[in-house]
């Protein structure tokens, strides 16, 4: 049997068997044909009784199973080849027998539910628990039902064994068995842990029935929803006092399950499946009744039948469908209106005209109308499936920016109204805000209405332009409103204008017009009274605003009277209703937003408005005659684009400064909840011991279940508080044993922080050693020295340090109890008993100074400390010590009774009474038990009491790693914070964990930790100087490791554990088992199995295994672990090594963790009808003995991945094998922490408590640490910012805001609501780029919301290199990109209320569109200063005082922004929140120094240039950005291709923008408020173009420049061409930056082309400042130099013909051409500079005029590709790019090779990057060099 083929091996070998047979029997048939069926008997008779009889104790239940499989192969071969009458009868006995017992070793999941336990003793412990067994017996249930009719292809059905409902659906429907075998374990466990949850700990045998009710109405809660809002009758058909009531609700929930399990992709079509049950359940309904068809008369049966008839024919035409209108999307590439994605799709089952569709489905109908296969002519048939487009669903993703009107519109309203009443205002004499109660001002306020209806009329308009390609797929009734909407906004935007005129007195011009239009209607109220019929609904609006309550209820309701009258405001649908929160939330975020905008418009009005006004009045005053130009208009009034250029920025500024408000506001609000909440509260080690004596209480409050009522008042009491204790020991133990196996801690570190297992004997309770530090010495000096003489002043001094006596009194019980277990004559143990009653007697009756000497205790303390290192040494040396032990004990003995007791030698003689001196003296204290020293626990107690007498102040501070350190004290502080009472294990949600990886590393090899980089740095080297403490914890660990093979392995974990590796993954998720596991045992265990401790009774006491096998059942009960390897079955079988590296490591990390499961997608070609065709399964495996066991196949109907994105995709095939009510995702590149693990219940109980009215969280989110912080500069900002992220600002996303979404993080979803309304995700191709937060956008729409919880965090990592962390940017602004056009975000900004909608718009999409406004506002800026000083209208106008004073408001608010400081504020507040503000004030000051600012103003260009490339053009997809380690030098070329279009190209842009304002321009030479200005524009610039260099590694470092130069000059050399990568050629390169316009639609190409002509405006303004102009204003000028431009262009086309036809076959023809272009060149130039006054000056100037021009005329070639090729342009087109992209080159890398020259720089460069790194010991320097230390503790082993 192949191991290798995945439980195919069965198969495989009985084909080969049986095709052996045939052949031998051709060759030697008169020789077989007698004997042959008499052999394989025999064999197959003595393979059962060698392997099956008698073997099921002796072996394993692994290769049990194998040999049963092997057995039926052997008898089905035995059946072909031996004919039946021939077939011995104790063959068939053992067949039978085989066929029996093998359904015992079935490879199970969870449940092994064929384990009778008659053959394997007991049965498994998961299958004795009662909730298990009820479930399973209400399932098997099925005597009562309808024998269903036979399937097609299988025998009678009296011979198919109907154990359970699910087989009866199974047999009913044409489920596939691998799916039945999925739910029905699925099923059990969701009955089963609902159960548990309703029972005390008794015996039961049934289930409860509100457990399944309750369970149904969860279920098919989506269903009947779907039926109220289609106004159809639900096909449940449940009497209410029938007595089968919960056997049909089971079968109910099982239909359902199984639909939904075999539906692969339309899982992400929930009302799809509702209406698939819906048919089913109608079917079922009539199977169960024996109801008669009405047409054929007969009873009723299935449409489908027969062996996955359900896959068959149901899920594979849907399937089709969805395959069909993606390879519509051509990869991302065509426009979202020409193909329907799964919302689409989904939301045709939202209109009553999907029940067309019918049952059986019809093919012919208009969902499946699709397939009539049209191809263009220009398109070969096998490219694209195309045919008749059906229309859009209710909503079309158009790429325009006008997407954020149409889904803001009442948010831009309201700013562009209140920009135009605050202009109103401030144009008013005073300008102040007492001028509204002027009655003129307030009439001209009034035009407001005017601009709100026009802006009204804007929105209609949009909804039919954006929607039109719907229009096939809406009812009649959104049509309808569509264009009523249209019409009613027209008739506004005339009656309003019309109205006002005839307000206004003294009227002229466009006013008088509408005045005389209406003269016989003029009267003062007409406009009042249409203004206030234009309010009403708003008025409404408002009432329904502030009563949520009945707002949702209208929402929500489906009466058609209802529907009518909401039908105006808000047109039915689906989603999207009700989603109003309570009043007090909506009290909340609305006084958020309220003091917001306050702010807001304050500081618009007063900093940006109202300073303009003065000076935009003068210079519309001002008569300008005189030009530097050919002026077009020069009779224009009020100087217009002077005002234009002055207003432009200030009214982006004002329309963006709402998200630095947000910024602000959130910070603050965040930081008080934060300190409300408790955080940071314990951050330090100091705050953490001087507390520590309230962890253990608060630990029992918060992780230990209430036992009952009476538990919490009876706290107190000693037996429960030692209960308690010991139980927070046992947690803490395991904890820090924990991060002793994870290398944070040495073995001397974790001894330290150990906490004792609370023991009867010792009366107090013993703490740590760590808090104990130096307790016995101090107080042996206080002792020692104490010069009173009562007893009481001394133990008042000791009993004021808690911690001191609890020292003193452990160590001398400690002490006692050593003795007493050492000595063994009992003599001696009287002596001893004699010496503590003296002691404890001398204490009571307060003499204990007198009878006592304390000077002689550091004496004993000195002789005990020897004794104990005595007994601590190693056994082997025990017997060569025997006699200095002895000796050292009997000092100890003298020293206390000669010494320290002034009565010592009285108990002498009274225990030795009859003896005489000499000989007592030998024979006392001789006799000494050296078998205790084999006792572990004994043993401890030696240890810890060595640590208490000899450790000293330095202990204090452990442990000394960072990490350790962050983790203990966050553990601490959350036990302070608020979560809910953690129930017992048995009690709490059940829940699972899935993780998608696709080839990411598992754990690194060897070869990859020893491989040298370019530096001649390893990935190993690099760890060790990064993490040194943690590399010298793990040689200390490894050293003590004893098996060979596993030290072997311990290195490459290591390093991989401290990578973003699956391993790490995997570790850290499976704490959750290890911590379920602890917690059961202190649920159920007595109080002496709790005193020994967890490790002990599972380990040593063999009576106590139940304990053990009865917490690991509640485990698997509880916990599930998928990880969704989807290319596993090719890893396993490819031959490229790094896969086979990747297969072998997944299989060991099933085997090591036996609870792990992997699923995948199988890929397999089979045979049908003769042709090959391939076939994709859905496979869930799980560790086995030595290989893999396949648990579940289920065959989907077609490869998933086909169809969306690809993660959500993987996760959706995978989600079938998760279990339980609650689903935790988590990325590859996270980990988790044990700690955290033993909070995951009370974080599940969220979803359980009430919450006072508001409906329960469906998403509850987890706060994260970012664990890859510090690795670099790079990485510590990146950290910084998302930890900023995860913590203050999903805080307050969740609180008060209520916009909290999911963003990929460890979220916990509520599985059984996700399952049923469309998964964990969105998967549409593209649109759905950014998949995670769909899912809670579709999780708020359908009436959830998502809650924000720090009290527990999960590890995550991030990108740590510069190149990394951009393209992590950039994916993140493709998906904001693709976000702003989808249905979601239209649906959530329109059926929000006002100020959640805010919180919506600016903190998603807002957020990225801000930041591309704050990159327009600087454009806008310059532009328009390069307008008025080219133009002359600066010299005119501008250069007098007050003007220039004027504009210090426009340009003092753009220019604070560029700084990047923004962004640091929240980090500033969270860090001073937990760790303290001094350390924030430092951090942020270290950030600035190294150049943070640099970094977060690169970013901004990153994300403005994604997000607005993907709404124009188009373009987003996933970039994979690698989780690598050692932070490398990255090529120059490398950067150029990155960054290029981003920012190098920007920023050159805006350099001549500055360089041309400032030769041209005089504004700010007096003004050091300008110089501010210009200042942060040339910060901006400076970042944009040399960011990448500063922060690359070894940057400007010589030999490195030059390689860069090298690499760089032979890329830009080389030719493309098909199948050359973009890294090895310029042209090819070039290509693929410019497939976004090859597949743009006209509208972007358009606006690249208008965007384009303002290069144009350099030419146009500089030629006229050319001293050859001689100061001519003619246009004449102006065409000259195009003329020139056109004689330049036609010289180098000349130059490359001449280069490509005669350069290599006539090449003395080509240099007399150069040199004949050369003298004519002189000639020229001789003549300009004699003739016409050219001066060196204009040569310059001419660049700064030509090469825009250039520029522009390329753009617009590229823009009109198609006609640049036709006329043959094209390849002019590729040199001029590859000319300018030379000159772009070598103005960026000049600066690289001047600074290179300078060695220090380099120098600068590595503490500019690694200063967190150093601060940790990373030396930097000898990194980069490469100078390894080769010292041989430092080498692998």
């Amino acid at each position: 049997m192949d191991l290798m083929s995945l439980g195919r091996g069965v198969r495989q070998f009985k084909t080969y068997l049986l095709h052996r047979l045939e052949r031998e029997e051709m060759e030697t048939k008169p020789q077989l044909a007698k004997n042959d069926p008499r052999e394989i008997q025999k064999f197959y008779q003595m393979f059962y009784e060698q392997n099956i009889r008698d073997s099921d104790d002796r072996k394993k239940p692994e290769e049990m199973a194998k040999i049963y499989q092997i057995a039926s192969v052997l008898y089905d071969v035995a059946k072909t080849v031996v004919p039946n009458e021939k077939v011995e009868e104790q063959i068939n006995d053992y067949a039978r027998e085989v066929e029996m017992k093998k359904k015992q070793y079935v490879h199970y999941n969870i449940l092994p539910l064929y384990a009778t336990g008659a053959t394997t003793g007991a049965k498994p412990a998961i299958m004795e628990l009662p909730e298990i067994k009820a479930s399973i017996s209400a399932l098997c249930k099925v005597e009562t039902l309808p024998n269903p009719r036979a399937l097609p292809n299988e025998p009678d059905n009296r011979e198919i064994a109907i154990h359970d409902l699910l087989d009866w659906l199974w047999l009913a429907f044409g489920f596939q068995k691998g799916n039945v075998a999925n739910q029905r374990e699925h099923l059990i466990l969701l009955l089963a842990n609902a159960d548990s949850r309703r029972r005390e700990e008794e015996e039961f045998d049934q289930l409860d029935n509100r457990t399944v009710e309750d369970l149904m109405r969860k279920i098919l809660k989506n269903y009947f929803s779907w039926c109220n809002y289609l106004h159809c009758k639900q096909n449940i058909n449940i009497p209410e006092n029938a007595a089968d009531r919960q056997q049909l609700q089971l079968l109910y929930i099982g239909l359902y399950l199984l639909i939904w399990g075999e539906a692969s992709n339309i899982r992400f079509m929930p009302e799809c499946i509702c209406y698939i049950f819906h048919n089913m359940a109608k079917e079922l309904d009539g199977i169960l009744r024996s109801n008669v068809h009405l047409v054929s008369g007969g009873t009723i049966q299935p449409a489908h039948q027969g062996a996955d008839a359900f896959l068959r024919e149901v899920v594979t035409p849907i399937y089709q469908v969805l395959r069909k209108e993606a390879k519509r999307n051509k990869g991302g590439k065509a426009r979202h209106s020409k193909w329907r994605n799964y919302d689409d799709l989904n939301e045709y089952f939202w209109s009553d005209k999907c029940f067309k569709l019918g049952w059986p489905m019809d093919r012919k109908a208009d969902f499946f109308v699709h397939s009539d296969e049209i191809h263009p002519r220009n398109e070969r048939p096998n490219n694209v499936t195309t045919g008749k487009r059906k229309p859009k669903t209710n909503f079309v993703e158009v790429r325009t920016f006008w997407h954020l009107f149409r889904s803001f519109d009442r948010m831009w309203i309201f700013f562009i109204l209140a920009f135009q009443a605050m202009v109103i205002v401030a144009w008013s004499a005073g300008g102040s805000l007492y001028a509204l109660f002027d009655a003129d001002v307030f009439r001209n306020v009034m035009s407001i209405f005017i601009t709100y209806s026009i802006l009204n009329f804007l929105q209609a308009t949009l909804d039919i332009i954006l929607s039109c390609r719907a229009w096939g797929s809406l009812k009649f009734t959104q049509i309808v409103r569509y264009l009523v909407k249209f019409a009613a906004a027209a008739v506004w935007v005339v009656i309003f204008p019309i109205g006002y005129s005839s307000s206004v007195q003294n009227p002229t011009g466009l006013v008088r017009f509408f005045s005389d239009w209406i003269s016989n209607w003029k009267s003062q109220s007409f406009f009042n009274f249409s203004v206030a019929i234009y309010m009403v609904p708003n008025i409404l609006a408002a009432i329904l605003f502030v009563l949520p309550p009945l707002r949702r209820q209208l929402e929500r309701s489906n009466w058609r009277i209802i529907v009518l009258f909401m039908w105006w405001a808000q047109p039915k649908l689906y989603v999207g209703r009700g989603m109003h929160e309570d009043l007090f939330s909506l009290l909340r975020y609305t006084l958020f937003w309220i003091l917001l905008l306050i702010s807001k418009l304050a500081f618009s009005y007063y900093v940006e408005i109202l300073p303009l006004i003065g000076p935009t009045k003068l210079i519309m005053g001002l008569r300008v005659t005189t030009y530097t130009w050919h002026e077009f208009f020069p009779n224009v009034r009020y100087n217009i684009g002077v005002i234009i250029s002055m207003w432009a920025p200030i009214v982006l500024v004002y329309f963006m400064d709402a998200q630095i408000w947000y910024a602000i506001f959130s910070t603050i609000f965040g930081g008080i909840h934060g300190a409300f909440s408790h955080l940071g509260e314990i951050r330090t080690l100091g705050m953490l011991r001087s507390r520590f004596d309230a962890v253990p209480e608060a630990f029992t409050e918060r992780l230990v279940p209430l036992q009952n009522e009476e538990g919490k008042k009876s706290y107190l009491d000693e037996s429960l508080e030692r209960r308690n204790i010991a139980k927070f020991s046992q947690v803490w133990n395991l904890i820090i044993n924990c991060m002793r196996e994870e290398d944070l801690i040495s073995n001397r570190e974790r001894d330290l922080l150990l906490v004792p297992y609370s023991s009867i004997v010792i009366s107090v309770v013993q703490w740590p050693p760590f808090l104990l530090a130096s307790k016995i010495p101090i107080a042996l000096d206080m002792a020692k020295d104490f010069k009173g003489k009562s007893d009481t002043d001394l133990f008042k001094k000791i009993k004021n340090d808690e911690y001191m006596h609890s020292a003193v009194i452990e160590c001398y019980e400690a002490l006692r109890d050593i003795l007493y277990g050492l000595l063994e004559d009992e003599e001696d143990k009287l002596v001893v008993k004699h010496i503590c009653d003296e002691l404890v007697t001398s204490i009571k009756d307060h003499r204990f100074l007198n009878e006592f000497r304390m000077s002689e205790l550091p004496n004993l303390s000195s002789k005990l400390e020897r004794l104990l290192i005595q007994l601590k040494a190693d056994l082997d040396n025990v017997e060569s010590s025997r006699t200095q032990i002895i000796n050292v004990l009997q000092d100890i003995m003298e020293i206390i009774t000669e010494d320290v007791m002034v009565n010592g030698h009285k108990i002498m003689e009274k225990a030795h009474g009859g003896k005489k001196d000499n000989d007592a003296k030998e024979q006392k204290f001789g006799k000494i038990n050296f078998r205790l020293m084999q006792n572990s626990s004994w043993m401890e107690k030696v240890v810890r009491l060595h640590l208490l007498l000899t450790v000293k102040e330095s202990a204090i501070n452990v442990p000394m790693n960072l990490e350790a350190r962050r983790r203990i004290t966050f553990f601490a502080n959350s036990l302070l914070m608020k979560m809910p009472i953690a129930p017992k294990v048995r009690k709490m949600l059940s829940f699972s964990v899935l993780t998608p990886y696709y080839r990411e590393d598992v754990l690194y090899s060897d070869d990859e930790l020893n491989k040298e980089n370019e530096d001649g740095i390893s990935i190993l080297f690099y760890l060790q100087k990064i993490y040194p403490d943690e590399w010298s914890n793990f040689l200390e660990r490894r050293n003590d490791e004893k098996d060979a093979n596993a030290k072997a392995d311990l290195t490459p974990q290591w390093v991989s554990y401290r990578g973003q590796t699956l391993s790490r993954t995997v570790r850290g998720m499976m704490y959750y088992r290890q911590a379920l596991e602890l917690q059961c045992f202190l649920d159920t265990a007595k109080d002496t199995a709790i005193f020994d401790g967890y490790r002990t009774v599972n380990s040593n006491h063999k009576e106590q295994t139940p304990f053990s096998a009865h917490s690991q059942a509640v485990a698997d009960m509880k916990f599930t672990y998928v990880v969704s390897c989807q290319i596993y079955g090719q890893q396993k079988k490819s031959s490229d090594a790094r896969d086979r590296s990747c297969y072998q490591n997944i299989l060991n990390l099933m085997l090591q963790y036996p609870s792990l499961r992997v699923a995948y997608i199988d890929e397999r070609e089979e045979s049908v009808n003769g042709k090959t065709e391939k076939f994709y399964y859905s496979v869930l495996l799980k560790g086995g003995d030595k290989y893999d066991e396949e648990i579940y196949r289920i065959k989907l109907p077609g490869p998933p991945t086909a169809i969306g994105e690809g993660k959500p995709e993987n996760q959706n095939h995978a989600i079938i094998f998760t279990r339980g009510e609650a689903l935790q995702t988590i990325d590859m590149n996270q980990d988790n922490y044990l700690e955290e693990a033993l909070k995951m219940r009370n974080v599940l109980e969220e979803f359980l408590k009430d919450h006072h009215g508001q409906r329960k969280p469906t998403i509850l989110g987890l706060r994260e640490h970012i664990f890859t912080g510090s690795v670099s500069s790079l990485a510590w900002f990146m950290s910084n910012q998302e930890t900023s992220f995860v913590t203050i600002g999903q805080r307050t996303l969740a609180n008060p805001l209520r916009v909290r979404f999911h963003y990929g993080h460890p979220d916990i979803f509520d599985r059984i609501f996700h399952l049923t309304r469309g998964g964990i995700s969105k998967a549409s191709k593209t649109i759905n780029l950014s998949e995670d937060i769909f899912s809670g956008f579709n999780s708020t729409l359908r009436g959830g919301y998502v809650t924000h919880h720090e009290y527990i965090q999960v590890g995550k990592g991030r990108d740590v290199g510069m190149n990394q962390i951009s393209l992590f940017e950039a994916k993140v602004a493709n998906g904001n990109g693709e976000q702003t056009l989808s249905r979601d975000v239209y649906r959530l900004g329109r059926r929000f209320d006002f100020y959640r909608m805010l919180s919506f718009y600016f903190t998603t999409v807002g957020f990225y569109f801000s930041s591309m406004v704050t990159v327009i506002i600087v454009y806008v800026f310059l532009y328009g200063r390069l307008y008025m000083v080219l133009s002359g209208l600066e010299r005119s106008i501008l250069l007098n005082v007050q003007q220039s004073k004027s504009l210090e408001a426009a340009l003092a608010t753009p220019s604070v922004y560029q700084l990047g400081l923004l962004l640091v504020l929240p980090m500033v507040m969270e860090i001073g929140l937990e760790r303290g503000f001094r350390r924030a004030l430092g951090d942020f000051v270290i950030m600035q120094l190294q150049l943070a600012s640099v970094f977060f103003t690169f970013h901004l260009g990153t994300k403005s240039h994604y997000y607005g490339r993907t709404i124009l053009h188009g373009g987003a997809k996933y970039r994979p950005t690698g989780r690598g380690f050692v932070v490398f030098h990255a090529k120059f070329a490398d950067n150029y291709r990155l960054y290029s279009r981003s920012h190098f190209v920007k920023g050159l842009e805006l350099l001549l923008l500055l360089i041309v304002y400032e030769v041209y321009g005089k504004a700010y030479r007096s003004l050091n408020i300008y110089w501010f200005v210009t200042y942060s524009i040339w910060f901006l610039v400076a970042s944009w173009l040399f960011a990448p260099f500063i922060f690359n590694p070894s940057g400007f470092e010589w030999q490195k420049t030059v390689d860069d130069w090298t690499d760089w000059k032979r890329w830009m050399g080389n030719r493309g061409g098909i199948g050359i990568p973009q890294d090895r050629s310029w042209e090819s390169w070039w290509e693929s930056e410019l497939e976004h316009l090859k597949h743009t639609d006209i509208r972007g190409r358009v606006l690249e082309i208008i965007l384009a002509c303002r290069f144009f405006i350099y030419q146009y303004g500089i030629v006229y400042h050319l001293n050859i102009a001689q100061d001519s204003k003619s246009i004449l000028v102006y065409g000259l130099s195009w003329l020139v431009m056109a004689t330049v262009l036609l010289v180098l086309k000349m130059v490359s013909m001449g280069r490509r036809k005669f350069g290599t076959d006539f090449q003395l023809m080509f240099r007399i051409l150069k040199l004949l272009l050369f003298f004519s060149f002189l000639s020229v130039m001789t003549v300009l500079f004699v003739v016409c006054g050219l001066t060196i000056g204009d040569l310059f100037a001419s660049i700064l005029c030509f090469m825009p021009t250039g520029w522009a005329i390329l753009l617009i070639g590229q823009a009109c590709r198609s006609m640049m090729k036709g006329i043959g342009f094209w390849d002019s087109m590729m040199e001029l790019a590859r000319g300018y992209e030379y000159v772009m080159g070598i103005l960026i890398f000049m600066p690289i090779v001047i600074l290179s020259w300078f060695p220090f720089v380099t120098e600068f460069q590595a503490r500019l990057l690694f200063n967190q790194a150093f601060s940790r010991g990373l030396q930097i320097s000898m990194i980069l060099a490469g100078r390894k230390d080769k010292a041989p503790s430092s080498s692998p082993s």
